[in-house]
């Protein structure tokens, strides 16, 4: 009965008004937040499957910015991470792409993998103060290595509220990089 019509419609049409309301900006209830979820945990386990990584457990939340956390947690997942996160980030953008097109509209899904980019986050904070410190003192700039975008907007965010430091972008991508610049007084 896998390929029953009637079913396929009814999941349509679930996605359609989830759609709708969403894209009204009507708050998502509990229930729709759950369908969303369900979609999005069946990719990850899915796509888990090909790295042999079954049986893990998958942690569900909400985070800061209302977008669903997919917390990957279990077994030797380091491979899922990849260098400096490359392949967690390749991982985030194919779920990403499967929720779109599987929901006809974006809703903000993050994943995770044992809280990596939650400590890679605190880790950006941190150097992101630690630079806006150093460029205080020295009344100039202080450019930061290259990020990816993801990585640059948590350091422009960090310092949004520093009212003694500007930040901006330079250079293109591989080697875009944050400048973080001390206003003078």
């Amino acid at each position: 009965m896998a390929d029953d019509p009637s079913r396929d419609e009814a999941v349509t049409d679930t996605y359609a008004a989830l759609r709708e309301r969403y894209e009204r900006g009507e708050e998502l209830t509990d229930e729709d937040i759950d369908v969303i979820a369900d979609v999005a945990v069946g990719y990850v386990r899915g796509i888990l499957s090909f790295f042999g990584a079954e049986g893990v457990a998958i942690d569900e939340y909400e985070g800061d910015d209302g977008e669903l956390i997919l917390d990957v947690n279990g077994g030797d997942l380091a491979v899922l991470i990849g260098r400096h996160g490359r392949t967690l980030d390749s991982f985030q953008m194919v779920v990403s792409s499967l929720m779109s097109s599987t929901l006809r509209f974006h809703y903000p899904v993050v994943v995770d993998v044992e809280g990596y980019k939650h400590r890679r986050k605190e880790k950006l904070r941190g150097i992101a103060r630690s630079a806006a410190a150093r460029a205080k003192r020295q009344h100039s700039k202080v450019s930061l290595p290259p990020m990816n975008a993801y990585e640059r907007r948590l350091i422009h965010l960090a310092l949004v509220d520093d009212d003694e430091v500007t930040t901006h972008s330079e250079g293109e991508d591989p080697t875009r990089h944050v400048v973080i610049t001390a206003l003078r007084a």
